[in-house]
């Protein structure tokens, strides 16, 4: 999950390395660093705990000389966050220092062996071994020296390594996302595209099991068996302008305003003349079952989907959380179709249970929004979001952009599986959706006021029926992760089952009652909070007179056809959770303990 950003070439490496990092936040930051070679062949590093926007002032007074050096943001796994624990990590002369997103499994075992050959190590990550690892092998050559020493590694690794008497950067992946970026006298390394997206748009993307030698004119690509690799140099169509906040207070509200683009990007060229156009590897008469695998948000959009692709074409459909369906042995049967849904395309649960799938004989899709990610190369077919850049932790447009891409999915498999027309009006509908979410934003206000009534809550619930009941988690999964408040989602017919037991006069309860066959049984709900006194927010729509009449609080939405009403449901949740988390001065874009591409099991 950590950030990692490194460059050789003419230019002074430490403002390059800190714009980079300053980028990766988003993938961790509880500590941060920098090792960089001067031209006394000396490396200098610093290091502290603590977010980088803390130090970028005195960052920026100091001299840190040099041309070519890596950096690091951290997610802390191994270790608390600490001066010691902070990358990067050198080995016992101080000659070689690395940086390391990932998890190495069996970093006891080789501590141990390490330990007893005489080396000193001083911290508690597992990442210090791999840099002592290398110089138990180093002969003179760096790059042979870390392929031995990746050999005996168990886990996951994204890796760029320097040596004070060589001038060429090491880098290597293995579950963990890096990229090599190309320039004019100078190369890049980097975790994501961000990163170096202001000095290049040429990027190589490296494979597991790869090892990259990159000096400042040049890149070679080799296998862990030393055989050359050959890689394709691509461009990123992306652009800077796209991941600045824009004038927003923060990158999570610029993404929630973002909504209305990403959809129509989501749909375009994919409805014509009546019909969806997908281009898919997948033959839909013998699909005998559906396994969506994903993670957290991506996990609510797949309860959707289950929905969507059962209502509309039959097909059974089971949802698994990535990280259980790799360890729980699953019945895959010839027929089966596995998708995967996630925001980075490098989820590493989401990833090996793809893999898992795939050795079991399934056909694999994924629903992915970022080009070049790894399971977008590795399933056998995909489906984009082109969501563009997502920066802030709490996914939003990424979320909305997956739902409207599975309901073309399950409207696609029901279309090229019995020849069935589309209904004309669920077509209409999808188009104007985009629409709809910009009548719902121009109501952001609104929101706010009822974010300031509760923005001192204890707890919230979220309560919502059919396809609705898992926006009632997304909703209180957003509140949680960003405001620190307590938030559960549940089934509104749960409630009586145990939430209930916490309702009291100061409890807000959210209702999702758009237009839906379970609009009395909801509104049963309602009633059963009233008795209680508890405070009762309904996200509702305009027309409903009804809800006026119990309801404390009213966000309004526009009518839609049930299928697509996530969507649209989704919208005020998280804006009301923005707002809250704002108010209580919370770091939305960097909530505690989280991170937004989780790369490590």
């Amino acid at each position: 999950m950590c950030g990692i950003v490194g460059y050789i070439g003419k230019r002074e490496a430490f403002p390059i390395l800190l714009s980079g990092l300053k980028r990766l936040l988003y993938r961790g930051y509880d500590s941060y660093g920098f090792a960089l070679t001067n031209s006394k062949k000396e490396i200098v590093c610093f290091k502290k705990p603590g977010k980088l926007d803390d130090w970028e002032p005195k960052l920026s007074k100091m001299k840190f000389e040099g041309n070519m050096g890596i950096a690091h943001s951290r997610w802390s796994t191994h270790g608390e966050p600490s001066e010691v624990n902070s990358h990067p990590h050198w080995d016992c002369q101080k000659n070689i220092y690395l940086v390391h997103n990932g998890i190495i499994e069996n970093y006891q075992t080789l501590k141990n062996v390490l330990e007893k050959e005489g080396h000193k190590i001083i911290s508690e990550t597992d990442t210090e071994i791999i840099v002592h690892l290398i110089e138990k092998f180093y002969r003179g050559n760096l790059e042979k020296a870390v392929m031995e020493a990746l050999k005996l590694l168990e886990g996951a690794y994204g890796l760029a390594i320097i040596h004070k008497n060589e001038n060429r950067i090491i880098a290597a992946r293995k579950g963990s996302p890096l990229i090599i970026g190309i320039g004019k006298g100078e190369m890049f390394v980097a975790s994501d595209a961000a990163a170096i997206l202001k000095y290049t748009r040429k990027v190589v993307y490296l494979k597991d099991g790869e090892v990259a030698n990159i000096t400042r004119n040049k890149f070679r690509v080799r296998n862990l068996d030393g055989k050359k690799v050959k890689k394709e140099v691509e461009e990123i169509k992306w652009t800077l302008s796209q991941i600045e906040k824009k004038g927003f207070k923060h990158f999570m509200l610029k993404e929630i305003f973002e909504q209305p683009e990403a959809l129509e990007n989501a749909l375009r060229g994919r409805l014509r003349q009546g019909r969806i156009k997908l281009t898919l590897d997948i033959n839909v008469d013998s699909i005998k079952k559906i396994i969506i695998v994903s993670c957290g948000t991506s996990w609510h959009s797949a309860l959707i989907a289950k929905y969507l692709i059962e209502n509309l074409t039959k097909i059974p459909v089971e949802v698994d959380y990535a990280s259980e369906f790799r360890y729980r042995n699953p019945i895959i049967k010839k027929g089966d179709v596995v998708i995967g849904i996630s925001q980075s395309g490098e989820t590493a649960d989401t990833l090996e249970a793809i893999r898992i799938a795939k050795a079991k004989g399934a056909k694999t899709l994924g629903i992915i929004n970022v080009v070049g990610s790894t399971i977008s190369r590795e399933v056998d077919s995909g489906i984009f979001l082109h969501a563009g850049p997502e920066i802030g932790v709490a996914s939003t447009k990424a979320f909305t952009s997956q739902l409207i891409t599975l309901v073309l999915l399950a409207l696609f498999i029901q279309q090229e599986k019995g020849g069935v027309k589309i209904n004309k009006k669920i077509l209409k509908e999808l188009k104007d959706i985009p629409l709809k979410v910009r009548d719902i934003l121009r109501d952001a206000n609104r929101i706010k006021e009822i974010a300031q009534r509760f923005k001192n809550s204890r707890g919230f619930l979220f309560l919502g029926r059919g396809i609705n009941f898992p926006i009632a988690l997304e909703g209180a999964l957003k509140l949680k992760e960003i405001s620190y408040i307590q938030a559960e989602g549940y089934p509104a017919g749960e409630m009586k089952h145990g939430p209930i037991a916490l309702v009291d006069k100061d409890m807000p309860v959210l209702f999702l009652i758009t237009k839906s066959p379970t609009y009395d049984k909801i509104m049963s709900n309602i009633q059963e909070i009233k008795a209680r006194k508890g405070k009762i927010i309904a996200v509702a729509n305009g027309s409903d007179k009804r809800i006026r009449k119990v309801a404390d609080y009213i966000i309004e939405v526009p009518e839609t056809e049930e299928y697509l009403s996530p969507i649209l449901n989704v919208i005020p949740l998280q804006l009301l959770a923005y707002y809250i988390a704002d108010l209580r001065g919370c770091d939305i874009d960097k909530p505690k303990n989280l991170a937004k591409s989780v790369s490590v099991e």
